[in-house]
């Protein structure tokens, strides 16, 4: 039996720039194959290859003759429904999809696509290169931020911390935004930050965190909240990243440092140990609707985008002014000890010791009249000496 070869496909670059010369969406790719965003976005990336039968559908929209570009971006009558989404669970139902000017805006003057039309103050869309920074930020904002919310409530299961986890996320994001914003997925970059932050172990010492927090009122909710809280903390992160947010293994492996195989294992022993407390959780569409409402049951609110912005810029002048202040005193600490310093070298005056009884005299003192004597004879016989005895032979 013989094996088919497969079919060839352009590398990752190549793949991106066929799919924007046919003016197509990750989105719109996605659902042509019928999978997910995350799934084309690593082909993308090279971080995956599609098989089989998708791997031929793939190479023949890339392969296609393009269509002609659209009038404009369709609205949001055209969108699919929140629950016809697959694997984008915890969004916001009054948001849509992040446009693909958060994705482009490393490539501002493309010309291949339309020109949108204007879009109002404060709404998500426009020309990616007529957009601020604080502009893009503010959209990647209301995008993530109310599903972020959510995710790290399931990590962490405090609600203050879920907060503070997606604001000290963005703040980061804003520190480095010339990078997040030129980044293949920036939304997968905060949400990784974010994460890292929901389940940093040094939180366990802040006195805030050693009180209980009120679990939720519904007893199903409080049971599976529970059994999360128990799972160890890189086994539940897999867990909500695949049944929850909907990537694949091999995406989550590269978004939690991991080996494919370790995020698979991580994922089996996360299954069993939910499937054990739980056995009504066995069937992962169950797991993901129970997860779904878990999250969605506590009204969590996000800050505002020009708060997060404000605290970001009063942390970078707070830390600034510190390593300002810092640096003036340790120059100044130097200057005083070079001027104050000695130039030569003193030893140190020696102890003194005790002394038994009466010293012996040192000094000369008045001469005896046998001193006197022995001197006179001394130097009379200083020229010629004493007489000296010299041996005789036998």
């Amino acid at each position: 039996m013989t094996r088919s070869p497969a079919t060839p496909l352009p590398s990752p670059e190549e793949r991106r720039r066929l799919r924007e010369s046919r003016s197509l969406t990750q989105a719109q790719l996605a659902k042509r194959i019928g999978v997910s965003r995350e799934t084309v976005r690593a082909w993308e990336s090279g971080r995956g290859t599609p098989r089989g039968r998708k791997r031929e559908a793939y190479a023949k929209l890339l392969t296609a003759t393009p269509a002609p570009a659209p009038a404009g971006r369709p609205g949001r009558s055209g969108r699919p429904r929140r629950s016809e989404r697959p694997g984008r669970p915890f969004e916001h139902p009054d948001l849509p999809d992040l446009p693909d000017l958060l994705d482009s805006l490393d490539h501002p003057g493309r010309s291949e696509r339309p020109e949108p039309a204007p879009a109002p103050s404060g709404r998500v869309g426009g020309d990616p290169s007529a957009l601020t920074p604080a502009q893009a930020f503010d959209a990647l904002y209301a995008f993530c931020a109310p599903a972020l919310v959510r995710q790290a409530y399931l990590l962490s299961g405090r609600r203050g911390l879920a907060r503070e986890s997606v604001e000290r996320a963005f703040q980061l994001a804003w520190d480095r935004w010339p990078e997040v914003a030129r980044d293949r997925d920036p939304a997968g970059w905060v949400r990784a930050a974010a994460h890292e932050w929901a389940l940093s172990p040094w939180h366990r010492l802040r006195p805030r965190h050693r009180r209980p927090e009120p679990p939720p009122s519904e007893p199903a909710e409080r049971e599976l909240l529970d059994v999360l809280l128990l799972l160890p903390p890189p086994y539940r992160r897999t867990l909500v990243l695949h049944d929850g947010v909907g990537l694949d293994l091999p995406e989550i492996a590269a978004e939690t440092e991991a080996s494919t195989r370790a995020a698979v294992s991580r994922l089996l022993h996360a299954h069993e140990i939910v499937a054990d407390r739980l056995p009504e959780l066995s069937d992962p569409r169950v797991l993901h609707e129970r997860l779904t409402e878990l999250a969605s049951c506590e009204h969590l609110r996000s800050a505002e985008p020009p708060e997060v912005r404000d605290g970001s810029e009063r942390r970078a002048r707070f830390w600034t002014r510190a390593v300002v202040a810092f640096t003036v005193a340790l120059i100044g600490v130097t200057a005083f000890t070079l001027v104050t310093a000695p130039t030569r070298y003193d030893p140190p005056p020696l102890p003194g010791e005790t002394v038994q009884g009466v010293p012996p005299q040192m000094a000369p003192g008045p001469l005896s009249e046998r001193k006197r004597e022995l001197r006179s004879k001394l130097r009379k016989e200083l020229q010629h000496g004493p007489q000296r005895l010299a041996p005789q032979p036998r």
